[in-house]
């Protein structure tokens, strides 16, 4: 049986791009490559599509200095990739995707859609599943609908704090806005950014004001919501929205004061524990509530949804859901399923075959 051609697409131009560079060398490697001929396509940071050669030169970081650019073509008829080196133009068909891209231009729906305008299949949520998740405030939105509990919040536009360095009242009025619903500490996020970049917490107005100037420069919406005080849970989703299965559930021990880039990424005092003890019943609810929340957004192919167990009250509370969950050696989503029996090298494969299942 001949090989199928998997593009393999990492890197991208959000704030995550190191990330997804550490994730596609978990995936790369577990691909079966009896089965797969995988073609490395690197996005830079300035959005540059280049060819890489090899896995190795993906972890040395020498495929930035490719010479072999690399386009994906949008002909529905074609499902290839185009190559421009210096032996001039050639193609290479491309059977499905796996796109291995965290945050912006690679979780958000924006390049799916130029996988379904390619008709090509590709690995995890549509764009819809994709946009909705990335973006926090139409999450909130949608599991507002659910009757699942989550974090009060207000939305903050980012021209409003950009504008208030001309006209301090355009600040004034936001932190008014803020206070008159929420009380301090809050969080403030960027809602679309990934990994915790740009995330804040506000203990105080002054904060508030030096968050929301931060949160700017990430995104043009911006979410405040309430400090929720408790344990940090996620959950991992794999299928379809209409037939989902959840793995069980993992804690976050972040050793900053909340789980920020550095405290996930750099800080190795950070600890995750799988199978954390819970009270009685609230496996089960975090299970039930992930699923919910997948099926809501019409998720396909896998996502991780986080929770808050609250302090005191035992009270389920949904965070966040990541489309695109990170792959690296410390991620949660495949050492969930690994607790499950489910090793990375069989989770790649069945990410493999929903997207050739996948419809139009």
């Amino acid at each position: 049986m001949s090989k199928k051609n998997i593009a393999v697409i990492f890197g991208g131009q959000s704030s995550e791009h190191d990330i997804s560079c550490l994730s596609v060398q978990t995936v790369a490697k577990a691909i079966n490559k009896d089965k797969y001929e995988i073609i490395y396509i690197g996005i830079t940071k300035e959005g540059h599509w280049l060819l890489a050669d090899s896995l190795k030169n993906i972890e040395d970081g020498s495929w930035v200095h490719s010479v072999t650019s690399a386009v994906l073509s949008p002909d529905a008829t074609k499902k290839e990739v185009i190559l421009l080196g210096t032996d001039g133009i050639t193609t290479r068909k491309i059977d499905v995707i796996f796109p291995v891209l965290h945050g912006m231009y690679g979780e958000d729906g924006t390049i799916q859609g130029l996988f379904e305008i390619a008709k090509i299949p590709y690995v995890g949520c549509g764009v819809l599943a994709s946009a909705a998740g990335m973006d926090k405030v139409y999450t909130k939105i949608i599991v507002d609908n659910l009757g699942i509990h989550q974090a009060p919040y207000v939305l903050v536009r980012a021209v409003n704090v950009e504008q208030a360095e001309k006209n301090p009242t355009f600040m004034d009025r936001e932190v008014e806005r803020v206070e008159t619903h929420l009380e301090y500490p809050v969080f403030i996020k960027p809602s679309k950014a990934g990994s915790s970049k740009g995330v804040s917490k506000a203990h105080n107005r002054e904060e508030l004001i030096e968050g929301l100037k931060l949160a700017a420069r990430h995104d043009t919406k911006i979410l405040v919501e309430k400090n929720i005080i408790g344990r940090e849970i996620e959950c991992a989703v794999l299928g379809s929205a209409s037939d989902a299965e959840t793995s069980g559930v993992g804690e976050i021990l972040a050793a900053a004061e909340f789980y920020d880039f550095d405290a996930k990424y750099n800080n190795t005092e950070s600890k995750t524990v799988i199978s954390p003890q819970l009270p009685e019943g609230k496996v089960e609810e975090i299970r039930k509530a992930a699923k919910e929340i997948f099926t809501a957004l019409d998720g396909y192919g896998l996502s991780r949804v986080d929770f808050f167990l609250e302090r005191d009250t035992n009270q389920v509370i949904f965070n966040e859901i990541n489309t695109l969950p990170g792959f690296a050696s410390i991620s949660m989503y495949p050492m969930l399923w690994k607790e499950m029996g489910m090793d990375i090298e069989e989770l790649v494969e069945k990410q493999i075959q929903l997207a050739f299942k996948r419809t139009y």
